[in-house]
This record gives structure tokens, sequence and C-alpha cells, in this order.
């Protein structure tokens, strides 16, 4: 027989009204929990939120039905490291100091997100891809479950490597022979339990779990994917098996293969080594990740649900920056096309919190920046003053949005103001306008067009002002000058972009610095 506890509540902040075995509504903490989760190469455009004809993103589209979509969300520096120093900050690269990827580079002397949240009273927990150094750096966090993507090189065994041990395969997780900065694709050749993507999932479950349940709870959950390597499960694979692939769009401007800047002929010319056979692989590889983490997160909003919290908890899903996946004939990132900078971002409120509310699309400009202030100023918690973003459902809303990546001859800026979007190339002075509000695809490069001459003009005086740390020498007696253009010749790529091999035992570190290798250096 079930003894009735009316009126008790366990540890936990469950209430059970009439027997051991009817659970109601938890009582609710003063403070809301948060979960932010990232993906790594995650372009906007890849929900079905969004009407893209193939990618299959059941969970994160219900997720944007329940909260708000913001459509102008944009990497303020499109590469991973830049990219997370923005997030945890609330700062862009000018204030972080990093815009070109610097590995080595500490985090700055700036409040983090865990941190204040720590201070605040938070347990903050995060598991996957932190990308910092040094790698075990916990930058405010209570503890981090790391995944490093096997980057040995700086000393550092992560936590899915001894995971990985721990079930019989040390090393083994670059067993299947891609490479973390190209686009061969195959299936994955572990187990399924053994993938990055569930380990990660099943993690954060694990730390929800394990929650005090005294203390509103911070959880950051980053993945690695759908970042190269591209190695989904097979039974992704097999959602798009008989699905026609959508074909890659390129601008009329991508045939002047002549007149291109330094920086996106470096690009082309990775794209140049790729087949039509081999694009259509790596982007039906490309959705199956996706997809792949979309039903992942499934389990960690199923446990939210299960352990009571889920009313409670805020939730924001985005990525650090997308990838051209062939559009325009590129690849990658470090670059301000729709597909590299525009990246998702979704928010939802507790339950029954307006400032957010449902069913809403918010087309304002934002960025990284802005996440650490959006979910501060939902959980009623003080901004440091260090914080240069701003809250998402807040009343300020920003006329323009300026991106940054790289130095010298890569070196490419963006201004946005919402609906035309200046693409700077420093190497041969290149300007080009776009509008997005006609031609989302960026097919057509106004910069020439007569008719749009104010808007260029006005777009290039707010870059101008932007400009720092050397830049300012692109101006000469007012009229913005750049630098010579170079002729970009591919070097040897003699590591295969960046291969990793088996892992155990693990390699010399000081003779893995010396293969990590980009495209765009050339020689």
């Amino acid at each position: 027989m079930v003894r009735p506890l009316a009126g008790f509540v366990t540890p936990g902040g469950v209430t059970y009204t009439t027997s051991e075995r009817q659970l109601v509504t938890p009582i609710m903490t003063t403070q809301p929990n948060i979960l932010l989760i990232s993906t790594d190469h995650w372009p906007a455009a890849l929900l079905g939120a969004t009407g893209h004809p193939v990618i299959q993103t059941p969970t994160l589209d219900e997720l944007a039905r329940s909260g708000v979509r913001f459509t102008n969300a944009y990497a303020e520096c499109p590469v991973c490291i830049p990219a997370r120093r923005t997030l945890m900050t609330g700062t862009p690269p000018r204030t972080h100091g990093d815009r070109v990827f610097d590995e080595t580079l500490p985090m700055p002397n700036l409040p983090t997100l865990a941190q204040t949240l720590r201070d605040a009273g938070y347990q903050a927990y995060a598991v996957g891809k932190l990308h910092v150094y040094p790698q075990r750096n916990r930058i405010g966090f209570d503890d981090v479950i790391l995944d490093e993507e096997g980057r040995q090189q700086y000393g550092v065994i992560d936590d899915y490597e001894l995971f990985l041990g721990d079930r019989g395969h040390p090393g083994a997780h670059f067993d299947h022979g891609m490479s973390n900065n190209e686009y061969s694709a195959r299936p994955w050749h572990l187990d399924e339990a053994l993938h990055a993507t569930n380990w990660a999932s099943q993690q954060m479950v694990r730390t929800i779990k394990r929650r005090d349940p005294k203390r509103p709870g911070f959880w950051y959950l980053s993945y690695r994917h759908p970042h190269p390597p591209l190695v989904p499960l097979q039974a992704y694979l097999d959602l798009y098996r008989d699905v026609p692939m959508d074909e890659p769009h390129a601008g009329a401007w991508v045939a002047e293969r002549g007149n291109m800047p330094y920086r996106l002929q470096a690009n082309l010319a990775t794209g140049d080594r790729i087949s039509t056979l081999q694009a259509t692989l790596a982007r039906r590889a490309f959705y199956a990740l996706c997809t792949h983490i979309d039903h992942q997160l499934r389990m960690v909003i199923g446990a939210l649900r299960e352990e009571g919290l889920l009313n409670d908890t805020i939730l924001c899903f985005t990525s650090d920056h997308g990838d051209m996946l062939g559009n325009h004939g590129l690849w990658a990132k470090r670059l301000f096309y729709e597909y590299s900078a525009n990246i998702p971002m979704i928010l939802l409120g507790v339950a029954g919190d307006e400032r957010v509310g449902y069913g809403r699309v918010d087309n304002r400009l934002v960025g990284w920046q802005d996440v650490m202030p959006t979910l501060l100023d939902l959980a009623g918690v003080p901004i440091p003053p260090s914080v240069e973003g701003l809250s998402m459902v807040g009343e300020r809303r920003r006329d323009w949005f300026y991106g940054e990546i790289d130095e010298g001859p890569l070196a490419t800026r963006m201004i946005h103001n919402g609906r035309y979007k200046l693409v700077y190339y420093a190497a041969g002075n290149v300007r080009q306008l776009f509008d997005l509000e006609t031609d989302p695809n960026e097919l057509t490069d106004l910069a020439a067009n007569p008719e749009q001459a104010d808007t260029l003009a006005r777009l290039t005086g707010i870059l101008v002002g932007q400009l720092y740390g050397g830049d300012e020498g692109w101006v000469q007696q007012g009229e913005l000058v750049g630098l010579p253009n170079r002729v970009f010749t591919p070097g040897p790529n003699r590591g295969l972009s960046s291969q990793r091999s088996s892992h155990w035992p693990p390699p010399p570190v000081t003779h893995m610095r010396q293969v990590e290798w980009y495209p765009e250096k050339g020689r």
C-alpha cells in the first residue's frame, strides 16, 4: 500500500500531495535555471523553421515556435576561438583581444558569464567544446567536462578521450581517417553511444540530474559538430539517402576570378579541389550531423521535463558561426557571407515570460556579445559594466552591426544595417554591397550600382569609424585605400588539413604543433 505524504517536500524541491507516485509541479526557486546550447559551423539557414527544403530539425523547429527566433544574428568574428571569447565575456574582438584565432592566448581579465552567475548564487557546469587556453581553464564554471576535438598538442587529454579509453577504445575516435578541416565524409566507425554528440548529450543529462537542488543551475552544452570531421552515424546518413540535396548557389560576382581579393582567392582554391560528387556527399553528411544533434537535444529537454525544471529554465540555442558549404564556390568560415556569418539564435524564457513570448520572429541585429546580457537580464542578475552587448529582450536596438576577421592580406570586415550588408576586403580594397531583403543569397553585388552609391558611402563611413589596431592605415587622406592585393598560390598540404591519427599512445606534443595547417595560408 502506498503511504500518503500530503504536503511532503523532497530535497529536490518536489511536492507530493496524495501519494509517493503522484508527482505534481515542483516548488519554484527564486531564480530560473539557464541552459545555453552552442554548436560549431551551423548556418542560420539550416533549420526547417527557416523554410529550408532539405534539413530535418524537428526539435529546433518546435523550440523556435515555443520562443523567439532571431533572423539577423551574426558572428562578430566567424571563427571558433574569438567567437567563444565573445560569448563568454559579452564583448567584441576589439575588447577581448582576438580576431585572428590565437590558440594560445589566455582569456582576458573580464567577468565571464559563468563567473557572474556563480557570484549570483548559481551552480555552473559546462560540457563539450570550450576552446580556451589553457585548455583546463574553467573560465568561471564549477567544472568543465571537456571535449577538445583531439587537440593534445597543448598537453591535455580531454574527458571525451578519457571516456573512450574507459570504454575500451583509447585514442580511437579519429580511426575513421577523416580530417578536422576538410570535407571528406564517411559514417562513424564506433558504436552510436560513443559518438561525440551522444556523449555530450548524456554528460549534460547526468550533470542536470546531479545538480544541487538548492541552487539554480547554469548549464552550457557545447557540441563539437557539425564542424568536420564529417562522420555522422549511418542512421542519420540514411535519413537523407533518398532526399535530393539542394544545390549550392553562386553569385554572378564569383565569375570575376581575376579580380578577387586575396582572401577569396585562398578560399576558392580550397573549393577547386572538391568535386561535385564530394560536395554533395559532404552536404549530406553535414545535414546528418545537424539532425543528430537536433534529435539528441530531446534527451536534454526530456531530462529537464522529468526533473521538473523545464518551465523554470531559460533556453538558448546558437552557433559560433556557419559554414559556406560550397555556396559561391566557398567552404568553411572566416567570411561574412550569410552561410558563414549568419547564425541560428533561438531563445525561450521561463514559462509565461512575456519578454520572450512564443511563436515570435525578431529581426533586430544581434550577435554573440548579446547572449551574456540577455541571459543575465532574464535571470535578474546584474550585468557587469564590462559587457558591451545588448539584451535581446530589451528596448535598445543597434542601428548597425560590425564584424571583423583576420589581419593583413586576409583581413575582412563587415557592416550590416539590417537590410544592406557591406563586405570589405583590405587586400585589393574591394567593397561588396548586398541587399539582403531582395537578395538573401547575395547573388548580386551592388557596389558598382550608381543607385546604391549613397548606401555604399554611408556604410563605408561607418566602417572607417570602426577601424583600429593598424587598420587605420587603410585610410589615406580620408579615403579607404586598403592594401595592395596579392596573388594566392596554393601551397602543399602535407598534413591533410590538420589530420589526426590514433591517440593511443598519445602523440608527442612537440611534433603535433608542427602540423597545424589551414588552406588559406598557402605560400
